[in-house]
């Protein structure tokens, strides 16, 4: 049974259709790529799944669960989480504070209990603070804690942000081009922690990215749109050499990556 089925969805801004009668399923556990040119709908698909956009027409269902209609926080909390092509931490927070709002989505005590500085706002604080803590150790993270958010390097702020969707505790991680800005060394470490996050935490990872490498590297399903519409579906070794996706936008970046894994 699928986790997240996606039936004939669809999405225009005007007179502009963005997604065109998409759909795709993806399976528990499953490390899927969803790529494209520019302008090929691939954010926008992620904007609908997260509840940013509602779609103009189609279904999205997410363990057996309809979430057209819903909010943000309400997709959130039944286990979809993501990141950013553009960074989005809140920079004036310390590293620390970053994840422990996220991991405020699941918490057990009241907001009154906030206000008032309860026992069960104390035990929370401290778990969460601990749980926060366990995560940044994950990343390589834990002892810059303390620093504010737009004082890390590029590479670890999008550790940082990955720390911070995982906090959310989702069953599906959604990465919108998590190599943006990565220098080749910093791309095969990243490959490197998607593979482990998604095998350490169970889930499974739908991601959008433009280094062929990473994604020829790291997926093992491709889905490939173009002006919105899917033109392919398949393994790395199908999408690398399937004609329409060659001639249409990929081409030589496609056969080089092809021909170096062939060495």
């Amino acid at each position: 049974m699928s986790l997240l089925s996606i039936k004939k969805l669809s999405k225009s801004f005007g007179g502009l259709i963005a997604v065109n009668n998409l759909s795709l399923d993806i399976q528990p556990g499953e490390l899927v790529g969803l790529i494209g040119p520019n302008g090929a709908g691939k954010t926008t698909v992620f904007n609908i799944l997260t509840g940013v956009y509602p779609p103009s027409s189609g279904e999205i269902w997410f363990q057996e669960h309809s979430l057209v209609g819903l909010k943000p926080y309400q997709i959130t909390q039944k286990g979809i989480a993501r990141t950013f092509q553009n960074i989005r931490l809140f920079d004036n927070l310390t590293v620390l504070d970053n994840v422990r709002i996220a991991l405020h989505s699941h918490s057990a005590y009241r907001v009154t209990s906030s206000f008032i500085r309860s026992a069960s706002f104390k035990k929370g604080e401290n778990s969460m603070r601990r749980k926060a803590m366990e995560i940044l150790k994950i990343f390589k993270l834990d002892d810059k804690y303390d620093e504010i958010a737009r004082n890390l390097p590029y590479g670890e702020q999008r550790r940082l942000e990955i720390s911070r969707a995982l906090a959310a505790q989702p069953r599906l991680l959604l990465l919108d081009e998590p190599a943006a800005g990565m220098n080749p060394q910093e791309t095969q470490e990243l490959m490197e922690l998607i593979r482990w996050v998604r095998n350490a935490f169970s889930l499974t990872v739908l991601l959008i990215e433009h280094d062929m490498s990473l994604v020829m590297g790291v997926c093992e399903r491709i889905y490939v749109l173009d002006y919105g519409m899917l033109i392919a579906q398949g393994s790395p070794q199908e999408i690398k050499s399937h004609p329409r996706v060659i001639e249409a936008y990929l081409g030589e970046e496609v056969a080089t990556v092809a021909e170096d894994q062939q060495h």
